[in-house]
């Protein structure tokens, strides 16, 4: 696989997880304000891009383990780091957001 091809991949990762991340912030701010609803709505449309960066990046691996040579880079690199902490970051909100749920505001 060459480097731009890495490239596209990597970008493809970023802007799906970084979209991801954005909207589960937006669903901790609406539960924040006691709008449960459109936190649900949020984390839903946020799992959505989620899922497309994620599918992007286990293709990546699937070439890798059949054989074929992926050479690492620094774009590659910050795009797993932003796939990794939008899944962090997920799940905390999550938590955060029952929390909210629970102290009845």
């Amino acid at each position: 696989m060459n480097n731009e091809n890495l490239d596209m991949i990597g970008f493809q990762i970023i802007s799906n997880v970084g979209t991801a991340r954005s909207l589960v912030m937006e669903a901790l701010a609406a539960a924040k304000d006691g709008d449960f609803v459109s936190a649900e709505e949020k984390l839903e449309e946020s799992n959505q891009y989620f899922v497309e960066g994620h599918k992007v990046h286990a293709q990546l691996i699937q070439k890798e383990a059949a054989g074929e040579k992926v050479e690492f880079s620094l774009l590659f690199m910050h795009a797993e780091d932003q796939l990794m902490s939008a899944e962090t970051i997920t799940l905390l909100v999550k938590e955060m957001i029952e929390m909210y749920k629970r102290s009845g505001i």
